[in-house]
């Protein structure tokens, strides 16, 4: 028999029915300093007698791993807030690395974070306020901090912050929180918007951003300064938009086609163009507004592909919308769909999965709730693309015989969703444990039996 192959120990770790008791064995890996397979780690559900085995765990990578955790409930991973290791304390902070869109991660306590902040080492503080988790309600509350760097995290909370605590921000002691808050105050006050623009560091930002006086803007179209910036910017007078709207820079002209104010006709009427990759996540009415239905629409609705490749990725979009934009030719506005949005059509994802292929198509094919499943094997199976053979094993009607022939397929990522799926005839899951590329799938394998899980730990050298 070919010898064992340790990534067979990862997969028993994910594995779906891997009983407590294995699951604890595994857990209390530590020989020669190692750590359990971090899928055992970051399983979703873990019962207390494994979340107290990951708490005191030796290696701190173990820790690490778990601080890190999607699936942890926050209220378990807040139990590391006094770990000895300042690098648990930080993976802690920072929180789990989620690259799903369509996924949301619940925050830590505002308390447990408060005390993260304050930690005696300062990579600790600092992985916090990097954080994508961080609840709104302690944004705000780090108004007041002693810290600036925690004060300047708090100006993105800047419209739910209490007055006193805004003028308070606009005269801080710290050059760059005060830019900051006036970056925010400029949008309404004139006054604040000209002190941005005496500022090289922050003049670009300001006249996208800011009230403006005509006198300011017109210098500004005179000298050609930040023009593109400007061109975004909500108060610039009408006549001064037409003006850009036939500037001789394509940016300039592009950023004028996708101010809010303008209808239809006048919008399609600028001589724009769009890249093919270009996402429109910098159109901010649109991406500040996702969750606003009349903002959404007026996107969704437009012909400027950048508006509705912008719609696209709000998670707010209702269904109507979603079935007008599906309809539309546009790739880079499918791909997006396919991405952000969990009900969208079964015929836009798999035009999606022909185009972009590999790793991504693996992904969507997977984690996608809508992605289709049924008549997959007919169609499949014997496809010339092995990326389309993978799809045969998604199929419920998919017999064994199938999924035995496909684990033996050219491809590996074939091969290894054949070595996963629990209609694989016993006899070809064993054979699978022992075959590199295919251990790890194959220990995952729900129709593992307990016995052969138990021998993975044996075989990997896991303390009874």
């Amino acid at each position: 028999m070919v010898a064992f192959h340790s990534s067979a120990l990862d997969g028993v770790g994910r594995n779906p029915v891997l009983p407590t008791p294995l699951l604890l064995r595994l857990l209390a890996f530590a020989e020669g300093g190692d750590r359990p397979p971090r899928d055992a780690l970051q399983r979703a559900g873990l019962p207390e007698p494994a979340v107290a085995l990951i708490l005191a765990h030796p290696n701190p990578g173990a820790r690490i791993d778990f601080a890190m955790s999607a699936r942890a409930e926050p209220a378990q991973r807040a139990r590391l807030a006094d770990d000895p290791s300042a690098k648990v304390r930080a993976a802690l902070a920072y929180g789990p690395e989620v690259y799903d869109p369509r996924r949301r991660v619940a925050p830590l306590p505002d308390a447990v974070c408060a005390r993260l902040l304050d930690d005696p080492a300062p990579s600790v503080g600092t992985a916090l306020l990097d954080s994508p988790h961080l609840p709104p309600s302690f944004v705000a509350s780090m108004a007041t901090h002693h810290s600036s760097a925690a004060r300047r995290r708090a100006v993105c909370a800047w419209e739910v912050l209490a007055p006193d605590e805004r003028s308070a921000l606009l005269a801080d002691l710290d050059p760059e929180v005060r830019r900051d808050a006036a970056l925010w105050e400029c949008r309404r006050d004139a006054g604040v918007t000209a002190e941005l623009l005496r500022d090289p560091k922050s003049a670009a930002e300001g006249l996208r951003r800011g009230l403006l006086v005509r006198a300011d803007a017109e210098r500004c179209v005179a000298e050609r300064t930040h023009l593109a910036a400007l061109a975004e910017n909500p108060s610039l007078p009408a006549d001064l938009v037409e003006r850009l709207a036939v500037d001789s820079d394509q940016g300039v002209r592009l950023a004028v086609s996708l101010r809010p104010e303008l209808d239809e006709t006048r919008r399609m009427a600028i001589d724009f163009m769009v890249g093919d990759f270009d996402r429109g996540e910098g159109v901010g009415w649109v991406r500040d507004g996702l969750a606003d239905c009349e903002a959404l629409r007026r996107a969704a609705t437009s012909a400027h592909p950048l508006l509705r490749r912008a719609a696209a990725q709000s998670p707010h979009l209702p269904p109507d919308l979603l079935r007008l934009l599906a309809r539309v030719e546009d790739p880079a506005l499918e791909n997006l769909l396919g991405i952000h949005q969990p009900d969208a059509p079964e015929e836009v994802l798999m035009r999606v999965f022909a185009r972009l292929g590999g790793t991504f198509s693996a992904w969507m094919a997977e984690t996608h709730p809508r992605f289709p499943r049924e008549g997959l094997a007919a169609r499949y199976a014997d496809h010339p693309d092995g990326n389309y053979r993978r799809l045969a094993v998604r199929d419920p009607a998919a017999t064994p015989e199938l999924i035995e022939r496909l684990s033996h397929d050219p491809v590996v990522w074939t091969r290894q969703a054949a070595a996963g799926d629990p209609r694989l005839p016993l006899h070809r899951l064993r054979e699978a444990l022992h075959v590199p590329e295919l251990a790890s799938s194959a220990g995952a394998n729900p129709a593992l039996p307990e016995a052969e899980m138990a021998a993975v730990l044996d075989r990997a050298g896991v303390p009874l």
